[in-house]
């Protein structure tokens, strides 16, 4: 089989783009992710996915063949919790990407009750709104190591030789208390250029600088909590090849970014 990228994307706000939108906030992002598939180099096998929504002991893999939906938002409308992806669920993947963990001494297993969170169903239902792509979601360790989440996707390159396309599904801002306020632009945008200068730069380079990135500009006030930019380190880990933007603009006064790794 051809070989997948692998993709950092915005997941956006709850279930933001099966409501009214009258300002246009979620226009671009869903426009972005409607266009996904016609990135690839052909139809994806199966989807391997880490969401920042699961948090774990170790790494975990969804294990369903059947898996449920996650309702993990919360004050939205009642429409948005009849919401359906049914995706089957792919328990051969799930086991081989937790072997392919354990043969690199990081500790990982399955979970055959756990469904599929809004952090992947989301932005899933935009992209692939057939539902017809087998889809396995893998939690973020607690410990939220950045290296430790390269290392992950380092250790998942393999599949994207099979066919499987790796995604890390966050948002590149993800401050709640500064989201719609005058004073996100400015730092927001200084982050999202760090990360866009790293990403493109010398992919050699790119493990060191995405593990010390809080000492990029205005990390902090874009990630007071890192769990929406672990899965950018997990995508990352899975490439050794070029990296670049695929998307980005102001949503909510903040600049969020999607990326590209061949």
């Amino acid at each position: 089989m051809t070989r997948q990228p692998s993709f950092y994307i915005p997941h956006g706000g709850g279930p933001c783009f099966f409501m009214e939108d009258p300002a246009g906030t979620w226009t671009g992002m869903e426009r972005f992710l409607r266009g996904l598939p016609s990135l690839l180099p052909e139809a994806p096998k199966a989807i391997l996915i880490v969401s920042g929504h699961w948090e774990t002991e170790g790494f975990a893999f969804t294990a369903a063949s059947k898996p449920p939906l996650v309702f993990d938002y919360y004050g939205f409308p009642p429409h948005t919790y009849e919401l359906t992806y049914p995706a089957p669920g792919d328990p051969a993947l799930a086991d081989r990407a937790a072997a392919l963990l354990r043969d690199a001494g990081i500790e990982a297993g399955l979970d055959a009750e756990r469904g599929l969170d809004h952090g992947v169903f989301v932005p899933l239902k935009v992209a692939f709104p057939d539902a017809d792509v087998p889809v396995v979601e893998m939690s973020l360790d607690r410990q939220l190591d950045p290296g430790l989440a390269w290392r992950v996707g380092r250790a998942l390159r393999p599949l994207r030789d099979e066919g499987v396309l790796i995604l890390g599904a966050g948002m590149s801002f993800h401050n709640m208390r500064a989201y719609r306020t005058s004073g996100a632009a400015e730092p927001s945008v200084a982050f999202d250029d760090w990360l866009r200068d790293v990403i493109g730069g010398d992919p050699s380079r790119r493990a060191a600088e995405l593990a010390g990135w809080v000492n990029a500009p205005a990390a902090r006030f874009a990630h007071p909590r890192e769990e929406h930019l672990l899965p950018l380190m997990v995508a990352a880990g899975a490439s050794d090849g070029a990296g670049s933007a695929v998307y980005g603009e102001m949503v909510m006064g903040s600049m969020i970014s999607a990326f590209r790794f061949d």
